[in-house]
Order: structure tokens, then sequence, then C-alpha cells
């Protein structure tokens, strides 16, 4: 897990099949202090409704992103799991 920011959201015209009916959130991924960027914005899929300039938790973990997908190979790499209560 990391923590991340939201920076926006991204819109796809066409989604491969495990993707459609989620929301897609470009995040920024943040040092432990959380105002320091660590590394490039990512595209992740949004499971808790956060919105731009929420403090997320993302995950990378395929596992736990299929089951919530529902959707066995999915290429989905980052999902947002949680919001941070600031």
């Amino acid at each position: 897990m990391q923590a991340a920011r939201v920076v926006g959201t991204a819109t796809s015209t066409v989604r491969h099949a495990s993707m459609r009916g989620w929301k897609l959130l470009v995040v920024q991924p943040m040092q432990v202090d959380g105002i320091t960027p660590d590394g490039h914005p990512l595209v992740a899929v949004d499971a808790v409704n956060a919105g731009p300039g929420d403090l997320v938790m993302i995950t990378s973990d395929g596992k736990s992103t299929s089951e919530l997908l529902k959707y066995d190979r999915t290429p989905v790499r980052w999902t947002v799991i949680g919001i941070v209560d600031e």
C-alpha cells in the first residue's frame, strides 16, 4: 500500500471489460510526509468514491483487484482502497 493524492479523473472511450462501470482516478503517489510527490502520477480504479484533493491509499495487489472487479484476468494495476482521515 502507498499513500497518494487524487489530482483528477481519467475518461476512456474504450475500456477493458473488467473496467466497465468503474471510475478512474489520476493519483500522485506521496512520500511519508504526505506532501512530497513520490514518482509519476498513476491511473487507479476507484473503489471508495474518492475525489480530487483526497489523500488515499492505493495498492497494486493483483489478487484483491481481481476480486474487487470480479474478473480473473484484468489489466488494472492500481486500485484506490481507502481515504485517509486527515
